[in-house]
């Protein structure tokens, strides 16, 4: 059934959906599962990833398709409500498809973004569920990094309070911890800038080791970043106990493993491993796993859950966080690495309004009437704009796979301006479609679903940017010119000496390059929109996520802790009484 969204909120469309949302027996059914394979949790069902994966290891795997966008502004290019539009697209044209999308945070959730559940008819059920917690991988999450602060903060306290004979007693060793070196703090899944500097300790000598410390937000913890890449248990365990926590006064690592804590975060964390099973308002299914930051972290949904997924169906639709230049960029170039899985297509998803803000548009002020550049016809405007399109084809065109580019429909949209775009993607070697999927659920997406199953019949020519090995600043050097459009590189003496030490330690020598940008533009300058050229990429540091395995380049000032705003979405969100029922989501 098709709803009508100019008259009713995503959350009463979610509602009406939800009377009929398959159950887990259901599901089961529908997907093939034997009864132990699905763990019914209230609406939703958890599914059992390494029984279904053993079971199903000789199935061919289905076709593999990424979602990415345009760089991002204000308006939101819809990646979310595209991709479970494209799954609607693909269910009415016959074909068995789902989708594999990150779990929204409640920082954004509760502040001024909202949940990431999609909208209209393209929506993720049940969305206060989705919206709330969902089956609790995210507080699994907290949980596990907070322990490790936990075990951390105790240790420098009883090594404080106590001699190497009295630790031996207690069987501890010293591990001699620098308090100016401690690489992590504690994470909440708000977003709350009064705890992004803290003093901690504030007592007498059993209150805690007294030092500076921060909270960052949940999703931004390595935890998350390791969940999103990990391929089974035995992995993800082993990962934990790599997670650098501090330095010594010698300058070695402090892994969770030092502080065997390890074994204990991995058990908070033994059911997150597992994607939660949810559903499109027209029902086909939908995975959700992980949920990390994209423009610090991979930005992706799990491994596990496209793993899964491209076992049970016959397309398997990922979305990527932000643009092209940094989810699909890990996307390609660290996901599909160590996963090993080579995606058919890739859809772009742009908005003629963001095309015409990256053309030169006027600010957009939230609570104000949106500037008439962005509600009639501009055709200058737009053409400037195109070229941040042409640059994210470049992108995917790069890695040898099929682009298709998805103008994802908005009424004040004109003839003329979805033809100008057509005929600029067209001839940059894109395929293109006009999709009505928030209007019109999976009939308004046939046109989209159509040239994504032309794409996937294409010959995939997939190589990656750069080869493993390469030492880390030649990466860099790659990434900056070829997806950023920089004329190069410049490091200060301080990271270039931190890139230095890790091209020459061979226990870096198969981490991923994992880049830190801004997602708000091509460059590191978040104000600067198109696709400039002439201009240098920064890098001012480097983050080690050990566990991860990863390297991250530091090209700008990304705060792991969001704030919240003035008019926040808590202030419409409430329950009635009468029904137990969530309003305002969304």
């Amino acid at each position: 059934m098709v709803y009508d969204p100019t008259k009713l909120k995503d959350y009463q469309i979610a509602e009406l959906a939800e009377i009929n949302m398959p159950s887990a027996g259901e599901w089961a059914e529908r997907l093939g599962l034997q009864k132990d394979e699905i763990i019914p949790y209230g609406r939703v069902a958890k599914l059992d990833f390494m029984k279904i994966i053993d079971r199903l290891k000789n199935r061919p795997d289905g076709k593999y398709i990424n979602v990415t966008a345009i760089t991002p502004t204000p308006f939101g290019e819809g990646k979310t409500t595209t991709t479970l539009g494209l799954v609607e697209g693909l269910g009415k044209r016959g074909m068995n498809a789902g989708a594999a999308i990150r779990q929204p945070s409640g920082g954004p959730t509760m502040n001024v973004k909202g949940t990431a559940a999609g909208g209209g008819n393209a929506l993720a059920i049940p969305m206060t569920e989705f919206s709330l917690g969902l089956t609790g991988d995210i507080n699994d999450i907290m949980n596990a990094h907070n322990l490790a602060m936990v075990a951390l903060n105790a240790r420098m306290q009883h090594e404080r309070n106590y001699d190497d004979a009295e630790l031996a007693r207690r069987g501890l060793r010293r591990l001699d911890i620098d308090p100016a070196r401690v690489e992590i703090g504690w994470v909440i899944d708000f977003c709350a800038q009064g705890l992004r500097k803290i003093i901690m300790g504030i007592g007498g000598r059993m209150d805690g080791y007294m030092m500076e410390s921060r909270s960052s937000i949940a999703v931004s913890s390595e935890l998350m970043s390791i969940l999103a890449v990990a391929t089974d248990l035995k992995d993800l365990r082993e990962r934990v106990g790599k997670i650098i926590v501090a330095y010594d006064k010698k300058g070695n690592p402090v892994t969770t493993s030092d502080l065997e804590v390890a074994g204990a975060m991995t058990a908070f964390m033994r059911n997150a491993i597992n994607p939660t099973l949810m559903s499109t308002v027209e029902y086909q299914p939908v995975l959700v796993h992980a949920g990390p930051f994209a423009n610090i972290a991979i930005g992706q949904s799990s491994v596990i859950a496209d793993r899964i997924a491209l076992k049970m169906l016959d397309y398997n639709v990922t979305e990527s966080g932000f643009g092209a230049d940094i989810g699909f960029e890990k996307f390609w170039n660290i996901k599909c690495r160590l996963s090993g899985l080579v995606p058919n297509a890739s859809v772009i998803t742009a908005t003629i309004r963001a095309l015409k803000m990256h053309g030169g548009g006027p600010k957009v002020i939230a609570g104000r009437p949106l500037p008439q550049d962005y509600t009639k016809e501009n055709l200058e405007l737009l053409e400037r704009g195109i070229v941040n399109l042409l640059h994210h084809i470049s992108i995917v065109k790069k890695a040898g796979i099929n682009p298709v580019v998805c103008v994802n429909a908005f009424s004040t949209d004109t003839k003329e301006e979805i033809a100008m775009v057509r005929r600029y993607a067209e001839q940059a070697g894109a395929r293109f479609a006009l999709s009505e999927h928030w209007l019109k659920g999976g009939d308004g997406a046939l046109d989209l679903a159509d040239a994504v199953i032309e794409a996937c019949n294409d010959k995939v020519n997939f190589s990656y940017l750069y080869p493993p090995d390469l030492p880390l600043r030649q990466k860099v050097e790659i990434i900056a010119r070829e997806i950023y459009g920089a004329e190069g590189v410049s490091w200060t003496l301080e990271a270039e000496a931190k890139a230095m030490r890790f091209e020459s330690d061979p226990a870096f020598a198969d981490f991923s390059t994992m880049m830190v940008k801004t997602h708000l533009s091509l460059t590191h300058e978040p104000a600067v929109k198109g696709a400039p050229r002439g201009w240098i990429l920064p890098v001012h540091d480097i983050l080690v996520f050990a566990g991860a395995g990863s390297l991250c380049p530091m090209a700008g000032t990304i705060s792991l802790m969001p704030g919240t705003g003035s008019n926040p979405a808590y202030r419409r969100i409430d329950v009635d009484t009468a029904t137990g029922k969530v309003t305002g989501l969304f």
